[in-house]
């Protein structure tokens, strides 16, 4: 399965038209857990900084959903949002434009090469790092561009069943990641060896939010991997299925999972000499 070509889809889908986009990055709120636990740690880190202006950056901005959701919500800051993807990176500079959010600035980058004379306050990388074999050099590169006292939360796949990497009989998303996930201890040594000290860690998606994640996001990816038609049925689906994922999500979210198949890690800056 892949998840690219279906993500491809939307993108042109929302390209033209704003208000589509903007209910876009709703529904990805909505639907996906992870950005739940994503939005929920950005809201409490941010309290750490008081009313002071942060400088924050969107590692692998992707569509721009988080970037929007920081300029809305955790305001005064200032963010730059690099991904890899020019065409994508285009289409959010052009619809932040066209919103007149000037607190975003958007560039091409290479994670691996990534440099910055400007230190920040936060960086995020939400499911990117599972695609980059060379984990360890962004890693450093996230130390060097943060200043200190700084946060950096990642949010990936976990080794506890992340992309399905344990189903033998089913579709992943693994061929399109250069590892299966992470875990906890996998993030704390090697952003510890970027002179990046823990936090805190969740793992995400347990038990309930598994099974969210397979009725709410899997099994219509499948589909649309069958045929691009399949999203003029969607509104149907979820007509039906969508109080059933919503309720496991709401259980997965106020859970305290042991495991999951996601996890969130937070690692702050203490020591500037990495």
């Amino acid at each position: 399965m892949h998840y690219d070509p279906v993500k491809n889809v939307f993108a042109s889908v929302i390209r033209s038209i704003p208000i589509l986009r903007i209910t876009f990055y709703k529904t990805l709120d909505l639907m996906f857990l992870r950005s739940w636990y994503v939005r929920r740690e950005l809201k409490l880190l941010r309290k750490q900084f008081g009313t002071k202006s942060i400088s924050i950056l969107d590692a692998g901005t992707g569509y721009g959903q988080y970037s929007y959701f920081m300029s809305q919500k955790m305001n005064p800051c200032e963010i730059l949002a690099v991904d890899v993807k020019e065409d994508w990176i285009k289409d959010c500079a052009q619809f932040f434009s066209s919103q007149k959010i000037n607190t975003v600035k958007f560039e091409i980058a290479d994670l691996t090469k990534f440099t910055s004379e400007k230190k920040f306050d936060l960086i995020i990388c939400i499911d990117v790092m599972e695609h980059i074999l060379e984990d360890q050099t962004v890693f450093h590169n996230f130390s060097n561009a943060l200043n200190d006292g700084g946060y950096v939360v990642i949010n990936s796949p976990s080794i506890y069943g992340g992309s399905d990497v344990h189903d033998d009989h089913e579709e992943s998303f693994i061929g399109e990641h250069a590892r299966d996930g992470y875990s906890a201890e996998d993030l704390d040594e090697k952003l510890s060896a970027a002179g990046l000290k823990k936090y805190q860690h969740k793992y995400t998606y347990g038990f309930w939010g598994d099974k969210a994640w397979r009725l709410g996001i899997k099994y219509p990816m499948l589909l649309l991997n069958i045929s691009k038609l399949f999203i003029l049925a969607l509104p149907v689906y979820y007509l039906i299925t969508f109080i059933f994922t919503y309720i496991m999500m709401q259980l997965d979210f106020r859970s305290n999972n042991k495991v999951g198949s996601g996890i969130n890690f937070i690692a702050q800056k203490t020591n500037s000499k990495v």
